[in-house]
């Protein structure tokens, strides 16, 4: 999960904002906009429906 095409953030966030990323692929990645290439997190489907799903409600 490297090609920074297949990355987006938040409507919400401008240009100049920095906040998280996130690539849905087979798994879901999430990484730094300020430091794309020093890592991120994989987690699966269902693990992020269920992180969306808790948000939600809280």
């Amino acid at each position: 999960m490297t090609n920074s095409t297949d990355w987006f953030k938040s409507s919400w966030s401008s240009e100049t904002q920095d906040c998280v990323e996130v690539r849905l692929d087979g798994e879901v990645g999430v990484r730094d906009s300020k430091a794309p290439t020093h890592g991120q997190l994989s987690v699966d489907r269902a693990a992020w429906a269920a992180l969306l799903e808790r948000l939600a409600t809280a």
